[in-house]
């Protein structure tokens, strides 16, 4: 064995050795006469003003600023150089032509370099953050292929502001603007900036478009610095414009409304009568094709006629049209109506979409508890049922899944549903509600059965059904509640083989038990991980509530023999909380750190002794812990291996936690990577005999089982597919928990390694 691994380390580091010279022996096809630039050198002076942080930051930014990046390296390897080189240049076609196209990188040339630019960018942004007598030398280094350029930067003392004021007068837009002085950027003693006087006078272009200033702009304010006061100091001075048009000193309000419907007449605009009588609450609509009713309009647009121009009431009405999902096309226009009293006439042209579709839809999947199988479903919507924005939607599926290998070989799943849904463009309650927020609220009703056949085992029929809302205040945030939610799970044509196991087994026998829950279910989300930031989060909560009323009021407990039942089934009472953090750092432009942790905790009382099986929580599985098969831990250190003629590995828990870490570096084109380990386990709140060790203890850290491994993502725009390969790093169970990795033996590789085949990203 171990000349077997000294051999395997003398291949791969002879396979290093190749890389790294092929790789840099890009260098020799750099041009007689030319360097390779490798990047800049940065000296900020004098060293003993300037703290090790702020010579870092200046470093940094500096960087940040110089143009052109030289060739991606790593470890002194440039890959991309020697795929560049592979190409020749008499032939446009074979292997090195496709693969210098595909993954090559043409060579950055010192001659390609403005040195006398970037130093000029280097000054201007310094001067920009108030080192006014900034001072900056540039050299190009050669050696005998490559060359460097040096910086040497000396930015000397940083203006701090003085003070601050207005060239104010008694005008309106003047009162104005002085309205929002407490809440200026700019403050004294503070670091001149000029990123912050840019962010100042947005911030009062903002107020003044919120307060009926249409056509005012950032522009026209004008922020004069004094820096001949002394002492490394400036005066800031806040003026307008001499050339700021009278139109934009003005607040407008609004006039009249119009909206018009329809693709025919894209000369609505021009052509509109401006005398038309108002025939829905102030608003002029004209419906060619009478598509709608009025009172959509009313939900949506929030402007108000008499009311001032708000750029913010412009902004809620444009996302919530566009939000109904009900037209192609929005476009909204702004004409003076009246210019001596400063008012505006308010037009919207709205292109209706197609209000029907049918949606055939097939998948085909395979999961890491080698379940192969595939779904088909058939969707009819309706965008506009009944002419106010209702979505309705009757979808019928169906699907199999079957295993090519494993324990639960012969115990294939069939699936059978249909679904029936109808969502309101508004809340729909017994009480008035004042909704402000930019997303039009929604009220949501579903409906809907499936069977569910698990082949020599049983069946299950499965019925719910839920009512509740849905909004978004701000674009990061959604709420979503369901006022009551109702499953209701009834087990047939249980065979005897199942009833057998489950005799041996208690636990298993909750499957045969009916099961009844509802109640109001919450949830909470915020994501700002669309934006382009080095650091971004998510958050989800949820709170799931069964029966605590009804079994409040009926005295339900079970515990002193008072189990109640409604229509002869014994409904279920539980409380239910879930919560699921996301960490996203960009540790470089190329790679990002990913971290999750999840939290979940499901506690029976009154009428129930555990949570009904459907809602409690599983671990494992490819967006878990993917070492380990889907539903293969816990609960807590109880090994599933043990329980007696066991073919069934699902098991769950009350509780849940789990962390996961992730690092997920670009390695070329489409290609990215992954290593990552996950950890966690899911336990039971009361003691169940047939899953000893199970329950939650103080020890409960003792639990925990590890899985690491890499992975290897196809990100094509649309879709990321995604290979992880994972090995399990400690075991939840047993008396040496700790495995014993051992990556060259075949029959550890057979028995630890799993590969899991997913879409899209694990978290």
């Amino acid at each position: 064995m171990k000349s077997t691994v000294f051999s395997i380390k003398y291949f791969l580091l002879l396979v290093l050795i190749a890389i790294y010279t092929t790789s840099c022996s890009g260098i020799k096809a750099v041009p007689e006469g030319e360097y390779l630039y490798v990047g800049p050198k940065i000296a900020v002076l004098p060293d003993s003003i300037y703290s090790k942080s702020e010579r870092k930051a200046f470093d940094a930014e500096i960087n940040a600023l110089l143009f052109p990046k030289p060739n991606k390296s790593f470890w002194g390897m440039r890959p991309g150089l020697f795929f560049h080189n592979l190409k020749n240049p008499e032939k446009k076609s074979g292997l090195g032509h496709w693969l210098s196209k595909k993954f090559g990188e043409e060579p950055i040339l010192l001659s390609n370099v403005d040195v006398n630019y970037n130093r000029d960018l280097i000054v201007n942004r310094l001067e920009n953050k108030g080192y006014f007598n900034v001072r900056a030398e540039a050299e190009a280094n050669t050696k005998v292929k490559t060359a460097t350029v040096d910086y040497e930067v000396t930015p000397n003392a940083q203006f701090l502001i003085r003070d601050v004021s207005y060239a104010s007068d008694s005008s309106r837009i003047w009162q104005d603007i002085l309205k929002t002085e407490k809440h200026s950027l700019l403050k004294p003693n503070q670091p001149y900036n000029l990123d912050v006087i840019k962010q100042e006078r947005v911030r009062i272009d903002t107020y003044l478009r919120n307060h009926g200033y249409f056509y005012f702009i950032d522009d026209y304010l004008l922020i004069q610095a004094d820096s001949s006061v002394g002492k490394h100091q400036v005066d800031l001075r806040l003026v307008l414009k001499p050339t700021t048009p009278k139109i934009a000193k003005y607040p407008y309000s609004i006039n009249d409304i119009f909206v018009y419907v329809g693709n025919n007449d894209a000369n609505y605009f021009l052509n509109y009568k401006k005398d038309t009588v108002p025939n829905y609450k102030n608003i002029v609509i004209t419906d060619l094709d009478s598509l709608f009713k009025p009172k959509i309009f009313d939900n949506t647009i929030h402007f108000k006629t008499g009311g001032l121009y708000n750029r913010r009431d412009q902004s809620i009405s444009l996302n919530r049209l566009v939000n109904l999902g009900i037209f192609k096309f929005v476009k909204n226009q702004f004409v003076i109506a009246d210019s001596l009293n400063h008012k505006l006439n308010v037009m919207y042209m709205l292109s209706p979409s197609e209000m029907k579709s049918l949606r055939f839809e097939t998948t085909g999947k395979t999961n890491s508890a080698s379940y192969t199988g595939f779904e088909v479903s058939t969707n009819w919507q309706h965008k506009n049922l009944f002419k106010g924005g209702e979505r309705f939607k009757f979808s019928v599926f169906g699907g199999m899944d079957f295993q090519l290998g494993g324990n639960n070989q012969g115990y294939d799943i069939y699936r059978l549903g249909s679904e029936l849904s109808i969502n309101w463009p508004r809340l729909i309650a017994p009480f008035g509600i004042n909704y402000t927020g930019d997303y039009v609220p929604r009220t949501q009703a579903t409906i809907g059965y499936e069977f569910q056949k698990r082949m020599q085992l049983y069946a299950l029929n499965t019925f719910k059904t839920s009512f509740g809302y849905n909004w978004k205040y701000r674009t990061f945030s959604e709420h979503n509640l369901d006022v009551i939610e109702i499953f209701y799970v009834s087990p047939t044509s249980v065979t005897e083989l199942f009833q057998n196991q489950a005799q041996t087994n208690s636990y298993d026998a909750r499957i045969l038990n009916k099961q009844l829950t509802f109640g109001p279910t919450y949830s909470y989300t915020f994501t700002n991980t669309m934006l382009n930031k080095k650091n971004t989060w998510y958050y989800k909560g949820s709170a799931d509530l069964s029966a605590n009323i009804v079994g409040l009021l009926t005295g339900a407990n079970v515990k002193k023999g008072k189990e109640k039942e409604i229509l002869g089934v014994p409904f279920s009472q539980y409380a239910k909380v879930e919560n699921d953090i996301r960490f996203y750092h960009k540790v470089s432009p190329r790679a990002t750190l990913a971290t999750r942790f999840l939290a979940g905790v499901a506690y029976p009382y009154g009428n129930s002794k555990e949570v009904p099986y459907l809602k409690q929580f599983f671990i494992g599985g490819s967006n878990s812990i993917r070492a380990f098969r889907p539903r293969s831990i816990g609960p807590g250190s109880y090994d599933p291996k043990t329980a007696p003629s066991s073919f069934l590995m699902d098991q769950s828990g009350d509780i849940k936690l789990e962390a996961n870490i992730e690092y997920r570096p670009k390695l070329f084109s489409v290609f990215e990577g992954a290593i990552f380990v996950d950890a966690g386990n899911v336990w039971l709140i009361n003691k169940n005999e047939a899953r000893p060790g199970g329950e939650f203890t103080k020890d409960f850290y003792k639990d925990i089982a590890i899985g690491a491994g890499v992975g290897l993502r196809v990100d094509i725009e649309l879709l990321i597919f995604r290979l992880d390969l994972a090995f399990p790093v400690r075991y939840p169970y047993g008396e040496d928990r700790w495995a014993k990795i051992d990556l060259l033996n075949s029959r550890w590789r057979k028995d630890n390694l799993l590969l899991n085949f997913a879409i899209g990203y694990p978290f």
